[in-house]
């Protein structure tokens, strides 16, 4: 299993769409082969900040997934709400 962390910065007074439409993403994601599960964290010092991790069971169907979803109209709606592009971290965690 891994998590893929998604970092995401919204630009000012932006912040109801950009979280709902973050929502409408992870929601989006419960439908494809090898999602486990997501939580989203709103940065309560910064307006705009949103982590986002979601647990896949492997690289594998977190990029194929990537490669499906980046044209979606949900993706096309977010864009242009964002500061800066979406960074993502793939990583794996140790015992």
């Amino acid at each position: 299993m891994i998590t893929v962390i998604w970092d995401t910065w919204l630009k000012p007074d932006m912040e109801v769409e950009g979280l709902r439409l973050t929502r409408q993403v992870w929601s989006d994601m419960r439908n494809y082969e090898g999602y486990i599960s997501h939580q989203i964290f709103i940065d309560r010092d910064t307006p705009g900040h949103i982590i986002a991790l979601g647990k896949w069971r492997s690289i594998e169907d977190a990029d194929a997934v990537l490669e499906k979803y980046k044209d979606s109209e949900t993706i096309h709606r977010l864009t242009p709400l964002l500061a800066r592009p979406r960074d993502r971290w793939v990583t794996s965690e140790t015992a």
